[in-house]
């Protein structure tokens, strides 16, 4: 995968934290901390590790608790996406 998009992480939300119907992931949410969507420390656990084996990444250990929002959640997968794996030739 070349780059995790905002469909993507939407997708993964929905199939790892379960879809809320008073969460509303179609509208401009980019920048929306995931508490304010409705995802909790867990629900974005579940999202991280979603995300990990989709992509193939490793990600910080401490990222659920930082406040995030969708935009920061896809530059650090992106980032990583982009690093050359360590040690390989």
């Amino acid at each position: 995968m070349s780059e995790f998009t905002l469909n993507d992480l939407v997708r993964v939300l929905r199939e790892s934290a379960g879809e809320d119907e008073d969460v509303n992931l179609e509208g401009d949410i980019l920048d929306v901390p995931f508490d304010d969507l409705g995802y909790d420390s867990l629900a974005l656990l579940n999202t991280v590790i979603g995300i990990q084996q989709i992509v193939g990444v490793t990600l910080p250990d401490d990222i659920v608790s930082q406040e995030l929002t969708p935009r920061l959640m896809l530059d650090l997968v992106n980032g990583h996406i982009a690093e050359p794996a360590s040690g390989k030739v």
